[in-house]
């Protein structure tokens, strides 16, 4: 029996419709989901939002998957400006609800954590005020979090203000190091940029991660990549998450691959659990 649980990302089912997606994520064998409110996954703005929960709640019940809930969809809050408006904008009202809403969905399903990033800081907001702006809302955030109960899983995200681990400790230090500021951990950015390979990258993330991302990833190349294809040797990875004690899903991230979304899941549990079968000593 694996020692992990394995989800999948519904950004990468993006042309099913969320039933549908559930039920081929469960029925291939995952454990659970990680489910990007979007526009037909969700939609935290459409009418009827409690019954549409209550439903999906209902499913993923039925099917015995854990969820995280992710807030990564590209253009739900501005059809011009992908994942804007972010922490860091002038605007920056819609995104503090969205991220409310985010909140209250996951506690409605019981999730096990809400995550969500920096955002790129625009060019007419300087460092320190974007800092200021993005611990202001992640301080807001986790305050609405804990009072329902639900984890943080705060992700660094290349190419935006907090990037990497060293940023994501410098972020929880100046909100007071709260117990709901979880780590989102997504094994492919650890490649792509963290100094230190990727299983001390994931030892050292350890104690403080709420939910976690997989993918293959290049060094210097932000590209989701499936399992094979890229630079990151999985067994070792898995050990560290294993010796680690995390008990979190571990949720495949590959948004673009919707168009192959059945197969891509089916060979990205395979290779898991062949390389975690590898990593048992």
């Amino acid at each position: 029996m694996s020692a992990l649980r394995y989800g999948y990302g519904t950004n990468g089912f993006a042309n099913h419709r969320l039933a549908d997606a559930v039920g081929v994520i469960a029925d291939l064998g995952y454990c659970g989901v990680a489910l990007t409110l979007d526009h037909d996954h969700l939609d935290p703005f459409a009418p009827g939002l409690a019954r549409r929960v209550a439903t999906v709640a209902d499913q993923l019940r039925d099917r015995h998957l854990g969820v995280v809930v992710e807030t990564g969809a590209r253009y739900l809050l501005d059809p011009w400006r992908k994942h804007a408006p972010t922490l860091l904008h002038d605007d920056r009202k819609l995104r503090l609800d969205f991220l409310r809403r985010a909140v209250a969905v996951a506690a409605d399903l019981g999730a096990e954590a809400v995550s969500f990033w920096a955002g790129v800081r625009p060019p007419e907001v300087d460092e320190r005020t974007a800092w200021h702006r993005l611990v202001d809302g992640c301080a807001e955030i986790t305050d609405v979090a804990a009072m329902l109960g639900v984890p943080v899983g705060f992700e660094p995200e290349p190419g935006m203000l907090v990037e990497d681990l060293a940023g994501w400790h410098r972020l929880r230090d100046d909100l007071g190091a709260p117990a709901a500021f979880g780590l989102t951990l997504d094994i492919g950015h650890c490649r792509c940029l963290e100094p230190e390979p990727v299983p001390q990258c994931v030892a050292a993330a350890a104690p403080y991660l709420v939910n976690v991302q997989i993918d293959d990833m290049r060094r210097d190349v932000h590209e989701h990549l499936e399992f094979g294809t890229g630079e990151i040797d999985f067994p070792p990875v898995l050990r560290a998450l294993i010796d680690g004690g995390y008990r979190g899903l571990v949720a495949v991230e590959l948004p673009r691959h919707s168009h192959a979304a059945p197969a891509v899941a089916r060979r990205s549990l395979a290779f898991l659990r062949a390389a975690e079968e590898e990593a048992h000593p």
